[in-house]
C-alpha cells in the first residue's frame, strides 16, 4: 500500500499533464498546423415595421417563407388616405390652371372689352357734358332752374370719372398680371404639390416590402392590429452574409490575419465542409481585466474573430455550433516544405 501511495501521485500528475496537452492540441492546433476554433453561426437580422400609424389590413407571408427584395409583405388600411389623395390632386390641378392663366396674361378679347368700355364711358361723358352746357346757357333766361343746372353738372363729373376708371382698366388689361401675383400663385402651387407628394408617400408606406432577400423568422403582428414605426411586423434573417463567431486566445492571435482561408464543419453535415475566410479580428480583448498587471493574466485574453462563410444552399442556421479550421501562415509553410 505504501508503494502504491508513493507511485500514484506521479501517475496522476502525468495523466493531468497529458490530458491538458491533449485538450490544448485538440482545441488549438492539428498535426498539419491548422488553427481550430469553435463558435456559433451568426447572421444579420432586421426587425421590419411600417413607416406609418394605421390599422393592418393584410399580412401576406408566414414564418419560414423565403422573400425577395421589394416583395410585398403586408398592407395597411388606406380607406381614409385615398380620399385625401384625390382631394390633393384636384387642388394641384386647379392651382396649375391659375398659374398658367397668370403666365399667359389677359386674352385679346378681354383687352378689346376694356377698350369698348372706355369708348362707352367717353360717349356718356360727352352727352352729359353737352346737357350741362345747354342748361347752363338757359339758366340766364330763367328757362331752367339752378337746381337742374347743378344736377347736370354732377352727372357730367360722374361721367368724366367713369372715363378715368375705364382708361385705367384698359391699361391694366394691357399690362397683364403683376409679378407678385404670379409668384404667390406659384408658391401656392408648390405647397399643393408638396402636400400631394406627402400623401403619395404615405400611400406607398402603407405597403410593407422586404428590404432584402431574407427568410421570415417571426410574424409579430396580425390583421386588425394598429401598426406604428415602433412596432415591428416581421423579423427577417438575411440570406447573404453569414459568419461563425469564435474567440481566440491571445497566444494564438499572432497566427491570424484577415483574409486567411478556413473550412467550417457543422454536426448536421459531418462529411462536408463549407468554405470561409477570416473577415474580422477584434482589436479589443474580452472577459479580461481592464489592465493586465502580471504575465499570467495575459494568457486569459481572448479576442473575437468572425469567419465569414459562403453558404449558397442556406444550410446554416442562427446559433448553430460550428468547428472552424483556419489555414494560418504556419500551416501554409508546413504544406509547402519538402518531406524530411
Amino acid at each position: 500500500m505504501k508503494k502504491i501511495a508513493r507511485v500514484l501521485p506521479p501517475i496522476l500528475v502525468l495523466t493531468a499533464i497529458g490530458s491538458g496537452a491533449g485538450w490544448w492540441h485538440y482545441h488549438h492546433s492539428t498535426p498539419d498546423g491548422l488553427l481550430t476554433v469553435y463558435g456559433n453561426v451568426d447572421l444579420r437580422q432586421a426587425s421590419v415595421p411600417f413607416n406609418g400609424t394605421e390599422r393592418i389590413a393584410e399580412v401576406l407571408v408566414e414564418e419560414g417563407h423565403l422573400v425577395h427584395q421589394g416583395q410585398l409583405l403586408a398592407r395597411l388600411d388606406t380607406s381614409r388616405l385615398q380620399p385625401q389623395l384625390e382631394q390633393s390632386i384636384a387642388a394641384v390641378e386647379a392651382q396649375k390652371a391659375v398659374v398658367e392663366r397668370l403666365h399667359n396674361g389677359n386674352r385679346p378679347e378681354e383687352i378689346a372689352q376694356a377698350r369698348a368700355n372706355l369708348v362707352s364711358a367717353k360717349a356718356d361723358a360727352e352727352n352729359t357734358n353737352a346737357q350741362y352746357l345747354r342748361r347752363k346757357a338757359l339758366v340766364s333766361i330763367s328757362a331752367v332752374s339752378q337746381q337742374d343746372v347743378d344736377v347736370a353738372k354732377a352727372a357730367d363729373d360722374v361721367a368724366i370719372a367713369k372715363v378715368a376708371v375705364a382708361q385705367k382698366a384698359l391699361e391694366l388689361e394691357v399690362i397683364g398680371p403683376r409679378a407678385e401675383d404670379i409668384a404667390q400663385a406659384e408658391a401656392q402651387l408648390h405647397g399643393n404639390e408638396a402636400q400631394l407628394a406627402l400623401l403619395r408617400q404615405q400611400l406607398a408606406d402603407a405597403e410593407l416590402r422586404a428590404p432584402f432577400d431574407a427568410v421570415v423568422r417571426s410574424r409579430l403582428m396580425e390583421p386588425g392590429e394598429m401598426a406604428s414605426p415602433s412596432k415591428p411586423v416581421f423579423s427577417l434573417a438575411t440570406l447573404g452574409t453569414k459568419w461563425v463567431r469564435a474567440y481566440v486566445p491571445e497566444s494564438n492571435l499572432g497566427q491570424l490575419h484577415e483574409g486567411e482561408q478556413a473550412k467550417i464543419n457543422i454536426d448536421s453535415l459531418p462529411d462536408r465542409s463549407l468554405e470561409g475566410w477570416v473577415g474580422f479580428i477584434s482589436p479589443v480583448a474580452e472577459f479580461t481585466p481592464k489592465a493586465v498587471q502580471t504575465e499570467d493574466l495575459r494568457t486569459s485574453l481572448v479576442y473575437e474573430v468572425r469567419i465569414f462563410v459562403t453558404d449558397t444552399n442556406n444550410v446554416l442556421r442562427l446559433g448553430m455550433p460550428a468547428t472552424v479550421q483556419i489555414m494560418t501562415e504556419a500551416s501554409k509553410s508546413a504544406s509547402t516544405a519538402p518531406a524530411q
